[in-house]
């Protein structure tokens, strides 16, 4: 039982890297259709997953088209909730989801400053103050999160989490291009950074 996922370029998509994510680091098969972004590519793949505009797209073994991250995260925990994507407490759960939420929906402004690139680095960005409020939401979430949740662990609600796979695209770019965050929150990103799931993807983009 292997699902169809249509990605975009690995080394630039992150959205693609986050639906990814909710495969590869939950251990369920998928094999993925990659188009460059920007081109014609896109469009002419989708035309096999209707009514999908963008990805990441999903398609499951008997054929539902699923759009969005946050809907593939949905899908995919209602069929394999063996898998773990959302906490098993429920308030951890709801922590989660509130998370994957906000993130999916909101920092237009720290995504719009910083596109995703995992082909470069830089030191001497100097984010304007509608990033550095986006920064600083995200460390509020964090912080919040850990707490409410009591983890323990690396990660923002006890184990890896969906909520997690909806984070590494930010914290990439937070390595990307040197963003100023707390201490604590480093530490969050260097977890999101040496996770297997996100070393194999780095890898193949770079390649």
């Amino acid at each position: 039982m292997t699902y169809d996922l249509v990605i975009g370029d690995r080394a630039y998509s992150s959205w693609s890297l986050r639906g990814w994510l909710l495969f590869d680091a939950f251990g369920l098969p998928v094999k993925t259709h990659t188009a460059r972004l920007y081109t014609d590519e896109l469009p002419t793949l989708l035309r096999d997953f209707f009514p999908a505009r963008t990805a990441p797209t999903m398609r499951t073994p008997e054929g539902s088209v699923v759009p969005e991250t946050i809907a593939i995260a949905e899908k995919l925990a209602t069929r394999h909730p063996e898998a773990g994507l959302w906490p098993t407490a429920s308030h951890a759960r709801a922590t989660a989801r509130v998370l994957a939420a906000e993130m999916h929906a909101g920092f237009t402004s720290l995504r719009s400053y910083c596109p995703m690139n995992l082909r470069v680095s830089y030191t001497d960005c100097q984010p304007p103050e509608d990033v550095l409020k986006d920064l600083a939401r995200l460390e509020t979430l964090w912080s919040w999160a850990r707490e409410t949740t009591q983890s323990n662990t690396p990660w923002l609600c006890g184990a890896y989490s969906a909520a997690d796979a909806f984070f590494a695209p930010v914290a990439a770019r937070i390595a990307t291009y040197n963003l100023p965050v707390s201490a604590q929150a480093k530490l969050y990103v260097n977890a999101q950074l040496s996770h297997p799931s996100f070393r194999r993807w780095r890898a193949m983009g770079l390649v």
